[in-house]
């Protein structure tokens, strides 16, 4: 549209910046994810190999996107936290997307989903969720494996709390939740962390070092202290 007789739209478009010195949360989610998994046989209630592209895909948004300084992943969706500072697509709520050439996942499932926030409870609320819906699907599924109708297992965790979740599957199926891998039960989380990395060595052999930021990829617990208490770096917005 840039130079064409249609350039005059854009004087219609609202100004719709995202408030300054706030987080931006990005949230993609899987489009018709259900009936995607079902075509192509995911495991479940957790399909690692899945799991692992979306990851593999995040990475790469890291690499994309500088102003992303945390991103957690459970399921089939995704959040991003840009900096406070960012000037990404100048901060327009309807501009906030990422590249959806760069979310690979694309190539194998319909195009997601996309929206902006500027709040990072989102991400805090998506780890408890995952958590909480893993739990679940990981008693549905069990159940529904074990010979339950998918209405027989959804009656029988009716109601039931996160301790009687945990007795079900231990003494019908012998399964320790968790044990169950940390990337089922915890999602996946993604940040900037800093690293010494050796650059060369002297004529003495000795190392010489330089500080740089590296991109972890965890499955750990964010939603307590102890993780920003460990990486008091990554929401420094530097």
């Amino acid at each position: 549209m840039a130079n064409s007789r249609y350039e005059y739209v854009k004087s219609f478009e609202a100004h719709d910046a995202l408030l300054p010195s706030t987080w931006i949360v990005i949230r993609i989610d899987g489009c018709h994810f259900h009936r995607f998994s079902d075509v192509h046989e995911f495991e479940k209630p957790n399909d690692e190999n899945a799991l692992k592209l979306m990851n593999s895909c995040a990475l790469a948004m890291f690499e994309q996107f500088p102003d992303i300084v945390f991103a957690y992943g459970v399921s089939d969706e995704y959040s991003f936290v840009l900096k406070k500072s960012s000037k990404f697509y100048e901060r327009r709520s309807r501009k906030s997307c990422i590249d959806g050439e760069v979310w690979q996942f694309k190539s194998h499932s319909p195009l997601p989903e996309t929206h902006g926030s500027v709040n990072l409870s989102r991400v805090m609320q998506d780890v408890e969720n995952g958590h909480i819906n893993n739990q679940y699907n990981t008693c549905f599924w069990m159940l529904v494996d074990s010979g339950k109708s998918k209405r027989e297992a959804q009656d029988i965790l009716k109601g039931t709390q996160t301790s009687e979740k945990n007795e079900l599957l231990y003494e019908k199926f012998g399964i320790n939740y968790n044990m169950i891998p940390a990337i089922f039960r915890k999602g996946s989380c993604i940040y900037r962390e800093m690293v010494d990395e050796i650059v060369k060595y002297n004529e003495a052999g000795t190392p010489i070092r330089r500080p740089r930021k590296k991109v972890v990829l965890d499955h750990c617990d964010i939603i307590g202290p102890e993780f920003w208490n460990e990486h008091p770096t990554i929401l420094l917005d530097k």
